[in-house]
């Protein structure tokens, strides 16, 4: 059994983007320290449509060119401290446009890579890869699927494959939702899954396939989990508000749906998630499956930071800490 904390390292996308600063470069810090403090390495997944678009428009924006540098240096220091740094995409910044200085972000027909034509998506696969390669030392062979939309992956697959991408971290077993703008359906995937080899569809398990899927760990959680979550976001904001300064994608019908029924949901630290992770580790322990955690730095707070921690110190000696690309399928 190993252990595989990853985050993904974005701003939000809702009517405020938020600013690197609060969403990005000072929550990290955070987890980079403890990454140093107790020698553990993590997974950061970059939007690298983020980067490209600050790229593209530096010259016109010192603000700009400043978060720029600030999240190159921060990169550096992962990868200094024995972290991977792999590809993210939300193919929305394609059309993103930074005005008096603000973000603005429309996700109509482009919040997934299945949105575009084959073509198109081939080039924004190839053009955010190489992108990111060639700014860090490691070599980019995992992926994680913006808003999870990883389906239909056949969109994907040749373009992966010719890359050299062969390990995907976008499937949590049993979930499953529906928007306007986005949609997946993990509800097939056998729960508490190991890493499996596939190779057309990430739900169907192929020993002879080229890929790799290192599903996030899941959860049932209950209606109560989501009330205690939301009452003590108000009721302790000092502790429970968000590090990040934006806000999310609007999600239709979801906080209704998990306030009146169970859910399969991923593991994660993000906020009041961070109140489970020892009794989930604890669970996948004795289910001898690998343990994969789903964070993000905009989405952490102070109590799921302290959480985090005192988790990463109470087990350490006990299990081994992974990156994304060590992974091996048994």
């Amino acid at each position: 059994m190993a252990v595989y904390l990853t985050f993904d390292y974005e701003l939000f996308f809702g009517s405020e983007t938020g600013t690197v600063k609060a969403c990005m470069i000072d929550p990290t810090e955070q987890l980079l320290a403890i990454c140093e403090k107790h020698t553990i390495p993590m997974t950061f997944f970059i939007d690298v449509g983020m980067l490209l678009k600050m790229n593209e428009l530096k010259e016109e924006f010192p603000e700009l060119a400043n978060d720029y540098q600030a999240i190159l240096s921060q990169i550096n220091r992962m990868e200094a401290l024995g972290c991977s740094v792999q590809l993210h995409i939300h193919p929305h910044w394609e059309n993103a446009t930074y005005k008096n200085g603000k973000w603005s972000i429309n996700v109509d027909g482009c919040y997934k890579l299945s949105d575009f034509l084959q073509e198109e998506a081939t080039a924004i696969i190839e053009k955010y890869f190489y992108f990111l390669q060639n700014i860090v030392s490691q070599k980019i062979t995992s992926y994680r699927a913006g808003g999870w939309c990883i389906q239909p992956f056949d969109h994907v697959k040749e373009t992966f494959q010719r890359l050299g991408i062969s390990i995907d971290s976008s499937v949590f077993p049993g979930g499953g939702f529906e928007s306007p703008h986005y949609a997946f359906d993990f509800t097939s995937v056998k729960r508490y899954a190991q890493p499996y080899r596939f190779e057309s569809d990430v739900c169907v398990a192929n020993k002879a396939g080229y890929f790799t899927e290192l599903p996030i760990s899941s959860w049932h959680y209950s209606p109560l989990f989501y009330w205690r979550l939301y009452i003590l976001g108000r009721l302790l904001p000092k502790q429970h508000k968000m590090l990040g300064d934006g806000n999310f994608l609007p999600q239709p019908g979801r906080k209704k749906s998990v306030l009146t029924s169970f859910t399969w949901n991923h593991v994660s630290c993000d906020g009041y998630y961070a109140s489970k992770i020892e009794q989930q580790f604890r669970f996948y322990q004795r289910k001898k499956t690998d343990f994969v955690v789903i964070a993000h730095p905009k989405g952490l707070t102070r109590f799921s930071i302290r959480k985090l921690e005192q988790f990463i110190a109470r087990t350490k000696g006990a299990t081994e800490f992974l990156t994304v690309n060590q992974v091996v399928c048994s």
